[in-house]
């Protein structure tokens, strides 16, 4: 048996298997997002979580933060106490030593313990402990006191009987950051930790907060108390009366609420003002089961929804009609928000759940909120005139700005780097001009011959672009093709798109009337929608709908089938009985030549159009919203596909196989 060179120096033993709470030790990246100052806050953040998680659940009542001058933190909470037995999958081990110790071990998998909790990984307890110097636990349990230690992820002994505890319940953990993960320079910051404690105590009504600070870690001037007690009977409303204390406001009443269905609960705060946070765009901070968020998600979104709605409704109702077209951005633009969800099982985008990507969070907010500031708005008319004339102003105002930066498409082109590919039109300004996203070199050589070059602008695609509902941020920026695709609309994604910077007044999607048509089409419309869902909004994307065949006699007439079913209906209606026709079937645009690619698909005169429009609900049959059947359809769960087309697919009965 010969060896191969390349392979010396490599064998089994260099294989390395890191054990137990080894893999956070090394890669601590991968579970607090790094090592700077905001993962070492965020080890605080998982504990005080697991204290909340104790009170969501309602069994406990008060929670107590210590900050101690040296080094450690202390959260305390009255609640149930962490089991101490022994665990049953890990004989000798206590289950207290097993949640510490052992990633993916917490009681919050099954929903059995809690119903609505932030912690969900399983992984909080492990990793704070990890990454700790040392970290203690004390459990009142059963009148009984008890206590284990550990030190950088290492139990450090048994679980230790203290003594009896006749009148105190529920768990203390106080840990000691690392310094050989987080150097030497690193401390905790008491203001950093109070407005952490502070936005824990807003989120839930029913919680007492004991905040203690030892005072040499603050300073003279400091504006953090060294002992208070955070309760706030009216939550987040409480918390917004805070944040805008002193501050002009377009109506003198903040729009709050609580909502409480089988499906979860949903609590909220809002104001609008037109100036005074110090950001230009105001703010929203959303929460999610006491978990900040803020990256936003789902539940952001479907309150954006139900807001822009509502006052696109009460516009329609008081006959003001230039409110029907304003936007979200025009009403949420210099609000401050705040959103808080409980939910069963939400789903993040990664370990510190910065974002929510909970379908159903949609949903369950927009339905929560949407009726509600219906009424609102209905019982104080001369609130919501105010709101309205002031986001009609602010309508109006983007409406100016377009016309301030519009400039010339022949000067515009000049500066911009536009996609090679591109067959541009050559009219000045957006007005009457259309961009055709083709499918492929052919059927963009047929189009580039049939469109007026001076509206029309002819884009091929490279086949199937990208599917960005199951790519990541960086696949997506990294992508050639979709970078092309925005480069030629002028615009740019998510929270920097802007309608205005359109340079075609039409964006218009013509692919192949085949599966692998559909496909692309489907592809671009999910691209769309998900990073600019503002173009879907303001009607323009559409889809062209080029014909399938084409009936012809000897006479020289000629007409186009658009399916089966029309080519059946023009035969009766447009030929006499028994004549010869000649049927010809288009296998794709490709096929078409450039005359009849322009009287059937690109003449404005002779073509069909379908806009593509956002409504409010997909159907009477799935009652789903466009963001969860997209999700579904297009998503990275294959299961979920499986289970609507088993639902939905009623018509697979009746198919002769």
């Amino acid at each position: 048996m010969t060896t191969d060179p390349s392979s010396q120096g490599y064998s089994a033993s260099d294989i390395e298997v890191l054990e137990g709470l080894e893999p956070v030790r090394k890669r601590p990246g991968m579970y607090i997002g790094g090592t700077d100052e905001r993962a070492y806050h965020h080890l605080f953040a998982e504990i005080l979580d697991n204290a909340m998680d104790e009170a969501t659940a309602g069994h406990a009542s008060r929670i107590e933060v210590y900050v101690r001058a040296d080094g450690y933190v202390e959260v305390t909470d009255n609640g149930r106490g962490i089991p101490v037995g022994e665990h049953p999958k890990y004989p000798g081990k206590s289950a207290l030593e097993v949640i510490f110790t052992v990633l993916h071990a917490g009681g919050k998998f099954s929903g059995k313990a809690y119903a609505t909790a932030g912690g969900l990984h399983g992984v909080g307890s492990s990793v704070v402990n990890a990454l700790s110097e040392r970290l203690e636990v004390e459990v009142a349990r059963d009148k009984k006191l008890y206590f284990q230690a550990f030190e950088r992820g290492h139990v450090m002994g048994q679980i230790e009987l203290k003594g009896a505890a006749p009148n105190r319940r529920g768990t203390t953990v106080r840990f000691k950051p690392d310094i050989e993960i987080f150097g030497e320079k690193l401390r905790f910051k008491p203001a950093r930790l109070f407005q952490m404690t502070r936005s824990k105590a807003y989120l839930y009504r029913g919680v007492e907060v004991r905040w203690k600070c030892d005072a040499e870690l603050l300073p003279e001037d400091s504006k953090v108390p060294a002992e208070k007690v955070l309760s706030y009977p009216n939550g987040l409303a409480d918390q917004l009366d805070e944040v805008f204390k002193g501050k002009a406001t377009i109506t003198e009443q903040h729009f709050s609420g609580l909502v409480e269905t089988e499906d979860g609960k949903v609590e909220w705060a809002i104001a609008w003002t037109a100036a005074g946070f110090g950001e230009s765009d105001g703010f929203s901070r959303s929460y999610c089961n006491t978990i900040p968020t803020p990256d936003g998600g789902t539940h952001e979104a479907g309150f954006r929804a139900a807001i822009t709605k509502a006052v696109r409704n009460y516009a329609e109702l008081t006959g003001q009609k230039k409110g029907t077209s304003i936007t979200a951005d025009d009403i949420m633009g210099h609000s401050g928000l705040l959103l808080s969800v409980f939910i069963r099982n939400p789903e993040f985008v990664g370990q510190t759940k910065d974002k929510l990507s909970t379908t159903a969070a949609f949903r369950l907010v927009e339905n929560a909120v949407r009726d509600r500031f219906d009424h609102w708005l209905a019982a104080s008319p001369k609130e919501a005139d105010k709101l309205l004339v002031w986001a009609i102003e602010r309508a109006d105002e983007r409406a100016k700005r377009r016309k301030a930066k519009e400039i010339s498409r022949k000067s515009a082109t000049k500066k911009l780097r536009l996609p090679g590919k591109l067959a541009d039109c050559s009219n000045p300004g957006p007005e009457g001009t259309e961009i055709f996203f083709v499918e492929g070199d052919s059927a963009g050589g047929s189009a580039k011959q049939a469109r007026d070059r001076k509206t029309q602008a002819i884009h091929p695609l490279r086949g199937k672009i990208l599917n960005v509902a199951s790519a990541t941020a960086e696949k997506m920026h990294a992508n050639q093709e979709l970078s092309d695709v925005l480069l030629a609309l002028g615009v740019g994604t998510g929270s920097r798109f802007n309608v205005d910077d359109l340079r075609y007044e039409k964006i218009i999607i013509m692919t192949d009337a085949d599966v692998d048509g559909a496909h692309i089409a489907a592809l671009l419309i999910t691209f769309f929608f998900k990073t600019m869902p503002g173009l879907i909004e303001s009607g323009r994307l559409y889809m062209a709908m080029p014909p399938l065949y084409r009936l012809s006699n000897r006479k020289g007439k000629s007409v186009y089938a658009m399916d089966e079913e029309d080519k059946d209906r023009l035969m009766e209606s447009e030929f006499k009985p028994n004549e010869k026709i000649e049927l010809g079937r288009f296998k794709g645009l490709g096929e078409m030549n450039p005359s009849q690619l322009k009287e059937t698909t690109m003449d404005p005169a002779t073509r069909i159009l379908a806009r593509i429009t956002l409504p409010d609900s997909i159907d009477e049959l799935t009652e789903a919203k466009p963001a969860e059947l997209i999700e579904t359809l297009m998503g990275k769960k294959a299961e979920h596909r499986f289970r609507f087309i088993q639902e939905n697919a009623h018509f697979a009965d009746d198919l002769d196989i």
